[in-house]
């Protein structure tokens, strides 16, 4: 019995190192770093999407994220010998989130939750050098690289669903500086992170029995890291705005618990031929316009925003068709939706959609610490 102690008391001490940490010089490599990172701790997929109806031009929003969250660093597996580890064992979870925003209806969101620990192969990753490899899978949702060099995802739950192509039309973005995407102070509180900014957009998507054929644009990120929020940091609010004349922003807001944003928030822009600018603290102000409040989890949620970037040229409001789009999910809770966007740029009148998610405001993220 004291030797069984001794195993799982060595099998919960903590390791220095245990897990890898997002430092500068990281060297991007694709499809290499499509795929997992299983060396880090937290990494999710994400796909979000403004689309229209091809027939009715009814309007749209969806959200499909591949979340993997590990639990034993790689130092810490196969700590207790030879022995053949039992199938339900795991050294990750995994986690999935589907959501659909009817923006025409104006009162229509619907959103579901898949979890795994993928013991039994229904959930994980394959080889992103493979062409139709399923980078992130949960069951029927899937997010597969195909030999043509598009995406496809798919999922399917009791009113929503999706199947849908995207085509990149600009290479790789690679947010922050030098391989890393600052987000508290401290070398290792980072995360690398590329996104691919414009996606062609066409395929399917289901809303309470009724299939759409949609096209439109699409926006995914790709994050991985083993530490980010510093222990003042309560959430942030984060924007991805695709405008009307081929550029893109990306920003973020990182909170304090006083509100304030701490000096790590930063964005970038994406010019129509795809070259980028790193937006740093202090070259851009975000302020609240309007707020929703939110029935299930009262986490009051700012839904409209003043958003300049002076030495940009650019002057922004930004707003939803709709503001419940809260995924109330218990453990975590955020809000995610669609926005719409108007403004300047270099005083000349500028358009787009986005989406954007704001956390933190019905719990804090402590899992990013």
């Amino acid at each position: 019995m004291r030797t069984l102690f001794l195993l799982l008391a060595l099998a919960f001490l903590p390791r220095a190192h245990a897990w890898e940490s997002a430092r500068p010089g990281w060297r991007y490599e694709f499809p290499r770093d499509h795929g997992a990172h299983p060396g880090f701790k937290t990494e999710w997929w994400y796909f979000t999407g403004n689309v229209r109806d091809v027939r009715s031009g009814r309007e749209l929003g969806y959200e499909l994220t591949f979340f993997r969250q590990g639990i034993r660093a790689p130092g810490e597996r196969g700590l207790v010998g030879a022995a053949p580890r039992s199938r339900f064992a795991t050294d990750e979870f995994r986690f999935a989130h589907l959501a659909v925003s009817d923006l025409t209806g104006g009162d229509t969101f619907h959103y579901d939750a898949k979890q795994s620990r993928g013991a039994f192969g229904e959930a994980g990753s394959e080889d992103p050098g493979v062409p139709g490899s399923r980078l992130a899978w949960m069951d029927d949702w899937t997010l597969t690289a195909q030999a043509d060099g598009t995406w496809r995802i798919a999922a399917r739950a009791a009113k929503i669903g999706l199947e849908l192509v995207l085509r990149s039309t600009k290479p790789p973005v690679i947010h922050g500086e030098d391989g890393v995407s600052q987000k508290s102070p401290g070398e290792g509180n980072a995360s690398h992170y590329y996104s691919f900014t414009r996606l062609e957009t066409a395929g399917r998507i289901s809303l309470e029995g009724k299939v759409l054929e949609v096209q439109g644009t699409s926006w995914f990120d790709h994050e991985w890291a083993s530490n980010q929020l510093g222990a003042d940091q309560v959430g942030w609010d984060w924007f991805c705005v695709q405008f009307d004349d081929g550029t893109e922003l990306m920003l973020y807001g990182l909170r304090q618990r006083d509100g304030t944003y701490t000096a790590t928030s930063s964005g970038t822009l994406v010019d129509a031929a795809g070259n980028t600018t790193h937006v740093r603290p202090g070259e851009f102000q975000m302020r609240p316009l309007a707020r929703w409040k939110s029935p299930r989890t009262k986490g009051d949620y700012p839904v409209a925003w003043e958003v300049s970037l002076p030495a940009h040229g650019l002057a922004l409001r930004l707003e939803t068709p709709l503001r419940a789009q809260e995924l109330a999910l218990g453990a975590v809770n955020y809000w995610e939706g669609a926005i719409r966007v108007n403004g300047t740029r270099a005083g000349r009148p500028v358009k787009g959609v986005g989406y954007m998610e704001l956390t933190g405001y019905a719990g804090e993220l402590g899992a990013l610490r």
